[in-house]
């Protein structure tokens, strides 16, 4: 059955005009005449059944209904021309679409990237952010890391490290103190994280203690965020200390308790589709990986 999609050039056309705001402009960057792009668009309505633009005097403006559709026809164009060169590129290339947590991969990944580079110039790594598990064959993605269980369907896990939680402040939230006791802590405003949403109460359960306002507090979704926060004396966050090493080696964060949280059942991993774990870039990644995670873990103990 033949499928139900416009043309390429009219689809072209239109991204060009939508983005331009203006036939006129759309026209020389595709180096077509005007006429060309005002026919291109109108085949397009014609075949959607639905107007794109609204015409006037002083020019066209995109309808509510073009205004969505541009977007994801642009997304849709971007990733064909993102496909094309990448089959374009040099013979024997690889790549790994890999979605990560977004503080691991800049502060923990990205700094030792460059390794995996060096020894693997045939394979390019591409990182897209992902707080929370998805289905691999509704994306693109080849692997994942992610912070969880290794309760994946479908899927092979490769444990990199456990994470424990220190709470953690401006040094000027502290007010000359060189920790905060239990019962200090309590009362200070608490910064909470949106993937782990008992963090604090746990903290504060393993302490013995009940606090009534535990999972009280602004939320965040990164563990960047609640950095930013704790930073600008917004409140005490519960972050891994090996998300935040500069942060803690300059000083502008500091230790609020010396008592860290440890989640036994919950861990970063690397997530495979079964389907893949014969890749070769995957095989070389993940041996690269795991290499990496153990000699952090060395490092720091």
């Amino acid at each position: 059955m033949r499928r139900k999609i416009p043309s390429t050039a009219a689809l072209v056309a239109f991204e060009a005009a939508a983005r331009q705001q203006s036939f006129t402009r759309a026209a020389e960057e595709l180096a077509l005449t005007q006429s060309a792009i005002c026919r291109q668009i109108a085949s397009l309505e014609e075949f959607l059944g639905v107007a794109l633009f609204r015409r006037s005097r002083r020019g066209v403006v995109l309808t509510e209904a073009g205004s969505a559709y541009s977007r994801k026809v642009a997304a849709q164009l971007d990733a064909v021309e993102r496909d094309t060169l990448a089959l374009m590129g040099p013979q024997g290339a690889m790549s790994i679409e890999l979605a990560v947590v977004p503080t691991f991969g800049t502060q923990w990944l990205l700094p030792r990237l460059r390794d995996f580079q060096r020894q693997h110039p045939e394979v390019t790594v591409h990182l897209t952010n992902r707080t929370r598990p998805f289905l691999f064959a509704d994306t693109s993605f080849d692997a994942a890391i992610y912070y969880g269980d290794a309760e994946w369907s479908g899927t092979e896990a490769h444990v990199l490290m456990p994470e424990y939680l220190q709470p953690v402040c401006s040094p000027a939230l502290l007010g000359g103190r060189n920790l905060f006791s239990h019962d200090e802590l309590a009362v200070q405003p608490l910064l909470q994280q949106t993937t782990r949403p008992y963090a604090w109460r746990q903290w504060f359960n393993a302490q013995g203690l009940s606090v009534p306002r535990d999972m009280t507090g602004p939320r965040y979704e990164l563990f960047s965020m609640l950095a930013q926060a704790a930073q600008h004396e917004m409140g005490v966050a519960l972050i891994p200390p090996f998300l935040i090493q500069r942060e803690l080696a300059e000083g502008s964060l500091v230790p609020a308790h010396a008592q860290t949280l440890h989640s036994a059942d919950k861990a970063y991993y690397l997530i495979i589709p079964e389907r893949k774990v014969e890749s070769a870039a995957l095989c070389a990644f993940r041996d690269w990986l795991l290499q990496a995670a153990r000699d952090y873990a060395a490092g720091a103990a």
